[in-house]
């Protein structure tokens, strides 16, 4: 379900992979909006002394693998990014954007996985996390409106307010791309949704949950049938302010069928809940927890069903739960970061999904 009086997002895009740049080509941010499937942001203060921010756009193409800088190493995929790098005495950090879409974000912040973080209030209800990256670099993550905007320091010293403060001044750089980019499904704006790419095995949060790569096989269901699609499965389309924007069914041939449910907000926040019959697929319960530092707790539903419910910060999320439905089947709900996305909102969602699925039956999808 998503707002029918605002016209969708529909960025530009290679009709070829053999039409993308050799190397990414240096472009301001305005022009480069059209051809990102996510809301570009624009640096508005940079770091004290840094006085040089040159951004380079990586556009979308269909699969396949050609010499181009910038592409992925791990798989044939070519979605769109956009790079900027921030220099000046002596000093250097790098923002990348794009839209995570071959998993939910784990923890909300993937870049940092594995390492102890902070978060940090950038306004309007955005949190910024700071911790240490895959390559061992100062850095940080947010979402913004949908968009994955990842920092690393490549050279030189940066204090965390400078960090903050410069996540807190990003501004769209299209405004107008902001309604129509959040009022577009995830599945017509997701690459791996769009194209018959290989999934990567990735944390999905602080709970164990994998998809794996070529046997992983995703079926979205079309935009102007989710809402009939839940309702047939007896899945609600909305859970208090959040609406159901995508669905999807995924299995590993006749041995697992998962239905994942994408929710999300007018402002971009978003819940991920994935539903499976007992011990038919992935999810294992009770799950077992992942390597990425988090707070660990167990609630009870109404009629004592064990939740589990792990969060890095009791306050801002992002939080994952698993329970059972009495029915047969596992669940599990992931959210966004944010400040009302911390572990008491997401357990009172959690809660009201459970009433609503039990009051509605079983999911037919999971037969």
């Amino acid at each position: 379900m998503v707002s029918s009086s605002v016209p969708r997002w529909r960025p530009q895009v290679l009709a070829s992979v053999s039409d993308l740049d050799p190397v990414p080509p240096a472009i301001e941010e305005e022009r480069a909006q059209e051809w990102c499937p996510f809301v570009l942001w624009r640096p508005t203060a940079l770091p004290r002394g840094c006085d040089t921010s040159v951004g380079t756009l990586r556009r979308e193409a269909p699969p396949g693998r050609v010499e181009a800088q910038g592409r992925s190493p791990w798989s044939d995929a070519n979605p769109a990014g956009y790079r900027t790098e921030i220099s000046g005495g002596g000093r250097r950090l790098r923002l990348k954007q794009f839209l995570y879409d071959w998993a939910f974000p784990a923890a909300d912040h993937p870049c940092l996985w594995g390492s102890a973080t902070r978060p940090h209030e950038i306004g309007d209800g955005r949190v910024a996390w700071l911790g240490t990256d895959y390559k061992a670099h100062r850095a940080g993550s947010a979402r913004l409106a949908g968009t994955t905007v990842e920092l690393s320091v490549l050279e030189g010293e940066f204090t965390d307010h400078e960090l903050i403060a410069l996540y807190a001044g990003l501004r769209p750089a299209v405004p107008e791309a902001v309604p129509r980019v959040l009022a577009t499904p995830f599945s017509e704006l997701s690459y791996w949704a769009q194209h018959p790419a290989d999934m990567v095995s990735v944390p999905t949060g602080p709970y164990h949950f994998h998809r794996r790569g070529k046997e992983h096989e995703g079926d979205w269901i079309p935009s102007d049938r989710v809402t009939a699609f839940l309702t047939a499965q007896g899945v609600p389309a909305t859970v208090g302010p959040f609406r159901a924007n995508s669905a999807a069914t995924f299995g590993d041939g006749d041995t697992a069928r998962e239905l994942e449910v994408v929710y999300t907000t007018p402002t971009g926040d978003e819940l991920r809940l994935t539903l499976q019959k007992t011990g038919g697929g992935r999810l294992e319960f009770p799950p077992k927890r992942d390597k990425h530092p988090a707070a660990d707790e167990l609630h009870t539903l109404a009629d004592g069903r064990p939740l589990h419910l792990a969060h890095l910060s009791a306050v801002y999320g992002a939080c994952d739960a698993f329970w059972q439905h009495p029915d047969g089947y596992e669940l599990r709900l992931l959210g966004s970061a944010g400040t009302g996305m911390g572990r008491d909102p997401v357990l009172a969602l959690a809660a009201a999904l459970d009433t609503e699925l039990r009051l509605a039956g079983h999911a037919e999808v999971l037969g």
